[in-house]
């Protein structure tokens, strides 16, 4: 009875994260066209200061 109920119970938590990645992919969660992480080199905000 127990194998059973943990069986079950493992079935909807894959279920739940099968149904979370499909609706995450659906609303555009996964569509990076360019990473934050690339942003750092291309940042024009900081100036390089000349020294003196």
């Amino acid at each position: 009875m127990l194998y059973v109920m943990l069986l079950i119970i493992s079935l909807l938590v894959a279920t739940g994260f099968l149904v979370a990645f499909i609706w995450g992919s659906k609303t555009g969660q996964f569509d990076d066209s360019f990473t934050p992480a690339n942003k750092i080199f291309f940042d024009q905000t900081h100036q390089p200061t000349e020294n003196k």
